[in-house]
């Protein structure tokens, strides 16, 4: 029996809701995974902040129940898109849109999805698929892309292979294991895509589900396996992780990999210096150049203030769900641990990580448990006015580094903040602007909206879905953009996935259900239907 993935643990709620609006949904042993917020280093957003829809994104072979959108990134002109339940057992890469020789002969294997822009037109480049895809793989569980390198995870591949295959043939591969998770890498040369390398931890176990999620930056590949088990709380350069065990239950690990050339080698094992059961310590992760954030959405310290350097002798494991977030940073060729990020108004059940961006020396954290009712932008540390009125309404934290030390920065909210909107299921930022995921989000209103007055909004719709735009000037942040598909519906989740390069924001929703099979570039989506059961689409907002 394969173990549920992180989302099916960390949103419950979430999941009865899905059975409610999706009544023909696939007994899945993974469930859908919202929390995905990688950055791609891209330049910083900008523009006036009026916001239209630009495209609107779908499988060329979209069939219900592949959940396209479950996670998505955008790197300049390019869109990675990830349908984890695509059931075509294809083990070759398509170019452009003629998938005519992909099939449903599989199960729940996955796959990913190229999409390029020319002017403002966005057009399907490729279909990524594993050279050893298999049933229950979940290839695009996790997707991140920078400039021409495209990283995807399949957290639920069973190879019990521990070491890293650079090229496309996997035939060392084997099916012995249990949701010991991979992750695959693609290059593109010209506008052909090719495989360049199958990395896997070197201490591989069952049910470690490596490639939950995942982010790359350049050269470095940075893994998340939240159900590593290993109670070690050391970092570990190099591959030799002999010194690692199962002595714990879901403590998590990550796993940074480098490329040299076209080869790539393990380069460090991370962990967290307060390592915990059940914390499930890589459940999200981003990268920038030198810094990496990991997050621990389950993790049980009360501590509100944050901890610079490596000494966490001061927490506890007093609470039950609060969550954190930790920094590490790389000198040479060693990674250290700098901070330990926890919310100033944690509280149980927060999932405080369960979504994290960095951009420079700005990390954004998703906390999608939050449970209180304020609507407005905090900034500083200072967060008493906040409460617990509410329940999982969500919330977003800002954090600075200034030389080596963090501070907090701003406390965002929706500023039509309701229970069981899930507000941070992802996040992503840019410079000095902030994309924020609210998949649980009800209201039925079909337009973008600028500045904070979205008193047009409803609460007449269930999981439909929506996202927000923040931005900087200095350090004070103000609420920009509410986005909302223009063919929104119940159970579209709109917004579990986000992503922001340039001028351009991109917004995955894994349960629409139209079974168009076209791109639709403009905001006309009236040729759309509902003919499908979670088929899955992006959407592209821009000037």
């Amino acid at each position: 029996m394969k173990r549920k993935s992180v989302f099916g643990t960390i949103i419950p709620l979430l999941l009865l809701l899905t059975v409610f609006c999706l009544e023909n949904c696939k007994k899945h042993s993974h469930q859908p995974l919202l929390v995905w917020g990688e950055l791609s280093v891209s330049p910083s957003f900008t523009g006036n902040g009026e916001l239209r829809q630009q495209s609107y994104l779908k499988a060329p072979n979209t069939s219900n129940q592949d959940q396209f959108g479950v996670s998505s990134a955008i790197s300049g002109d390019t869109i990675v898109v990830g349908a984890p339940y695509e059931d075509s057992n294809t083990t070759t890469i398509l170019q452009d849109s003629n998938l005519s020789s992909a099939n449903d002969a599989g199960s729940d294997i996955g796959a990913a999805y190229v999409y390029v822009r020319n002017g403002e037109k966005w057009f399907h480049q490729a279909y990524l698929k594993a050279p050893n895809a298999s049933n229950g793989d979940h290839f695009g569980s996790s997707v991140a892309i920078s400039e021409n390198t495209i990283a995807i995870g399949a957290p639920g591949e069973d190879s019990n292979t521990t070491s890293i295959a650079n090229g496309s043939d996997l035939s060392t591969s084997n099916h012995s294991g249990n949701d010991n998770g991979a992750v695959y890498v693609f290059v593109r040369n010209g506008e052909r895509w090719q495989q360049q390398a199958y990395l896997k931890a070197p201490n591989t176990t069952n049910l470690d589900q490596f490639g939950s999620s995942l982010a790359v930056s350049g050269d470095t590949v940075v893994v998340g396996a939240p159900y590593e088990d290993s109670n070690s709380s050391s970092i570990l350069s190099g591959s030799d992780l002999s010194s690692t065990n199962d002595s714990g239950t879901d403590t998590g690990a990550a796993y940074v990999y480098v490329r040299n050339g076209s080869s790539w080698t393990h380069q460090a094992y991370l962990k967290a210096p307060n390592v915990y059961n059940q914390s499930y310590f890589g459940n999200s992760v981003a990268i920038d150049g030198n810094t990496i954030a990991v997050g621990s959405r389950s993790e049980s310290g009360t501590t509100t203030s944050i901890t610079n350097g490596q000494d966490l002798s001061a927490t506890n494991h007093s609470g039950n769900g609060n969550g954190a977030v930790y920094v590490f940073v790389k000198n040479g060729g060693n990674w250290s641990h700098q901070a330990y990020l926890k919310a100033p108004n944690t509280a149980n059940l927060d999932t405080f990580g369960n979504s994290v961006a960095i951009s420079g020396d700005t990390i954004v954290v998703g906390a999608d448990g939050e449970s209180s009712d304020t609507n407005a932008i905090l900034s500083g540390s200072d967060l008493s006015s906040t409460n617990r009125n509410g329940s999982h309404n969500g919330a977003v934290y800002v954090f600075v580094r200034s030389g080596s030390s963090w501070t907090h920065q701003a406390y965002l909210k929706a500023p039509n903040t309701n229970p069981e909107d899930r507000f941070g299921a992802s996040v992503s930022i840019s410079g000095d602007w902030i994309v924020v995921g609210a998949a649980g989000e009800k209201s039925t209103t079909r337009v973008v909206l600028s500045g904070s007055n979205v008193s047009v909004y409803n609460r007449d719709g269930f999981f439909v879905g929506a996202a927000y735009v923040f931005s900087r000037t200095r350090s004070v942040w103000i609420h920009k953009n509410y986005l909302k598909a223009p063919n929104g519906a119940n159970g579209h989740f709109f917004g579990g996935s986000v992503g922001i390069s340039g001028n351009t924001i991109l917004v995955g929703a894994l349960g629409e259900n139209s079974n168009t099979n076209w791109i639709i570039n403009g905001t006309d989506l009236s040729s759309t239907n509902r003919n499908g059961n979670s088929n899955g689409a992006a959407y592209v907002f821009g000037m």
